[in-house]
């Protein structure tokens, strides 16, 4: 049985393939966030929603190859009619706020209907001795998660979650202990320090792969395999269901590459009674 594409992801399909500049990546992105109303939003809405002016909305539509902005919403409003949904209004904002979260799981859903990028990127990064994990500000929990659970199986995992100037230096440092990759998790408001680490990765011949919260976020230019999942926004403060999820997804792949990922479980659950650290 095939999955109904959701809104977000028709408008993804829409986008690849095109040279988008940076301001139209951002207006993408927006768009992207907000895909089920943007067939109904005016280009002045929808300069206001990306914080760009309203030409810059013209010239994103002739990019993608339609007559104008009104040309584009045509075509939105065709491929993908409304759908039947609950009414916003009786939801409280709490409410609407994990709406849009199962939306953004939905959407990886479907992202991974397609298991290769993924298998790719824990190919990598289980053949990586050691394996640097960053991730700074917003990003540096999801990076210590990811961390904790990778180290039960990866034999040396080398969490980066704290700027500065020695950030390049354990990069080195991982270089010469013989890593070949580094995974970033990088959400938004996105650190420039991540941009430049990054840089200074693959200038290192680290293969970098990148959880992000869109194939237009800022790091997809520093990142050599990119792994999208949404954030939600209703909130004050950006919420990263998704993101989460898909660096678990993202360690299962990985321990499909380590043979010995079973056994050091097993000997850790042993270690564990023998130690009674955890209460059952």
């Amino acid at each position: 049985m095939s999955v109904t594409e959701s809104p977000a992801a028709r408008l993804q399909t829409l986008f690849e393939g095109h040279r988008l500049t940076p301001t139209q990546r951002r207006i993408a992105h927006s768009m992207v966030r907000r895909a089920a109303d943007v067939p109904f939003l005016s280009s002045v809405e929808l300069a206001e929603l990306a914080g760009v002016s309203q030409p810059s909305v013209t010239r994103f539509a002739v990019a993608l190859g339609f007559d104008g902005y009104p040309a584009l919403r045509r075509h939105l409003r065709e491929v993908a009619p409304a759908e039947q949904t609950a009414d916003p209004g009786a939801y409280n904002e709490y409410q609407q706020a994990v709406e849009a979260e199962i939306e953004n799981l939905r959407h990886l859903a479907e992202v991974l209907a397609d298991p290769r990028p993924v298998q790719q990127a824990g190919r990598i990064l289980a053949a990586s001795r050691p394996l640097p994990v960053l991730g700074l500000r917003a990003a540096a929990s999801q990076a210590y998660g990811f961390a904790y659970f990778a180290a039960k199986v990866h034999p040396d995992v080398r969490l980066l979650h704290e700027g500065g100037t020695m950030l390049n230096d354990r990069i080195d440092a991982a270089v010469r202990a013989g890593a070949s990759a580094l995974l970033c998790f990088a959400l938004p408001r996105h650190p420039r320090e991540v941009l430049d680490a990054l840089a200074y990765a693959r200038e290192a011949d680290l293969t970098v792969v990148t959880v992000a919260d869109s194939v237009f976020a800022p790091v997809a230019k520093v990142s050599d395999l990119l792994l999208p999942a949404a954030v939600g926004t209703g909130l004050a403060f950006d919420t990263a269901c998704a993101p989460m999820l898909l660096g678990r997804v993202l360690l299962e792949a990985m321990c499909d590459d380590l043979p010995d990922a079973q056994a050091r479980l097993e000997e850790f659950d042993t270690r564990a009674v023998a130690r009674g650290l955890f209460v059952e």
